[in-house]
């Protein structure tokens, strides 16, 4: 186990941003082959590598790369598009740097959209109060995710055993993982120009469960869904009035003013800061939606997760130095440092457990990326997200 800085500073060095293609049977343009000629086939790569992966089509043409190494989505593809909506370690570029990178005995970071679970301080923190070392336990992640096959379809599950740092209780538990379509919502909209958008969505649904002796546990634990994305965008979080974020979290100094803009309906949150930087909003305060919006080279991208907010549930992620301040649902990282350089958008599921009634949980959410010219994910977002995406970093 290590500390977060000696963490940081052990991470290979060729852990970075890339948001890379995937190589996959499907029809590509000119601009697309272009692309394709740069980018390294990620599923070959991690077949070579023994990190076989698995592809979800949905009904419109949407390819998902799942790796159940980890139990990551890996790569979100519109129908055609080699152009991956997430970010990716790029030691995943070539066989020779993914096999030095999975045979490091660190946190192995793919990228993509990952399952963990809350409450941080007790999972995360094993000497918690102290918070001289941050471990992910690897029974969590990577996990022992395997798939099983569905009618349509698969799922990964992983049975795993984690221990509480503050009980030092050890809890038995399962984590499933499906996927399923998500239509463009915009499809049945009318007076919009949207020849030419780009579109890619899925829903994931995520189970956790309480087994065995466990499920009389007077402890709680709750999943937590986070997705990694190319780095230098604006979060968009909208909200029913105006609300304070709570700051978690920096490594490199502070979080300037001018990054982090809260307005009666709205908490933009400008992730291009050097270093390591953690906000969360509270349950009450969000809507359903948290979307990120970025250049993507001569277009714009727009991410948007839609999910369940149920203020009436026990939202158990707290902050490190507040553990008493319960309801925080969503959460932000900018990541730019050795660890790589990407920003993460977060969202907390209630938890199960002591004093819940519950020894399980189903969640569904879907995610909807868009790609086009900024008049058009401006015309979405704002129906989307909120009357105001812009201004945005790179506008």
């Amino acid at each position: 186990m290590q500390t977060r800085r000696e963490f940081i500073s052990k991470t290979s060095a060729a852990a970075g941003a890339v948001s890379l293609g995937l190589v996959l049977d499907l029809p590509t343009s000119a601009a697309d082959s272009a692309k394709q000629s740069k980018n390294t086939n990620i599923a070959d790569v991690l077949a070579k590598v023994g990190k076989p992966t698995r592809v979800f089509k949905t009904s419109d043409g949407t390819s998902v790369l799942v790796l159940p190494y980890g139990g990551r989505v890996l790569g979100l593809f519109a129908s055609g598009s080699q152009n991956n909506f997430y970010w990716t370690n790029e030691s995943l570029n070539s066989v020779e740097t993914a096999r030095a990178f999975f045979a490091s005995n660190e946190w192995l970071n793919t990228g993509g959209d990952r399952t963990w679970l809350s409450p941080e301080v007790d999972l995360f923190f094993p000497n918690f109060p102290k918070l001289d070392t941050y471990f992910q336990q690897r029974s969590l992640d990577p996990g022992n995710y395997h798939v099983e096959e569905t009618n349509g379809g698969f799922q990964l599950v992983n049975p795993l055993k984690v221990k509480l740092s503050r009980s030092g209780e050890d809890l038995q538990l399962k984590i499933t993982k499906g996927f399923g379509d998500a239509k463009n919502p915009l499809r049945y909209e009318r007076g919009l120009n949207l020849e030419g958008l780009e579109y890619a969505g899925y829903t994931q649904y995520t189970g956790l469960e309480l087994v065995g002796e466990s499920r009389q546990t007077t402890h709680q634990v709750g999943l937590w869904n986070l997705i990694q994305m190319p780095h230098g965008g604006d979060l968009l979080v909208p909200t029913f009035g105006r609300t304070e974020t709570r700051h978690i979290f920096s490594t490199v100094g502070t979080i300037p003013p001018e990054d982090l803009l809260v307005s009666d309906h709205l908490v933009r949150y400008r992730m291009r800061q050097k270093g390591e930087h953690k906000i969360g909003v509270r349950a009450v305060s969000i809507t359903n939606r948290i979307g990120y919006l970025h250049a993507d080279g001569d277009q714009w991208a727009l991410i948007i997760r839609n999910f369940v907010v149920n203020p009436s549930g026990e939202y158990i992620d707290v902050p490190w130095t507040d553990t008493t301040y319960l309801g925080y649902a969503v959460q932000a990282c900018n990541v730019n440092s050795k660890l790589g350089t990407f920003s993460e958008l977060e969202y907390h599921i209630p938890a199960i457990g002591g004093g819940t009634g519950a020894t399980q949980c189903h969640d569904a959410a879907q995610v909807w990326a868009f790609r086009g010219s900024k008049s058009q994910i401006e015309a979405v977002a704002k129906i989307l997200l909120t009357p105001e995406p812009w201004p945005a970093t790179g506008a």
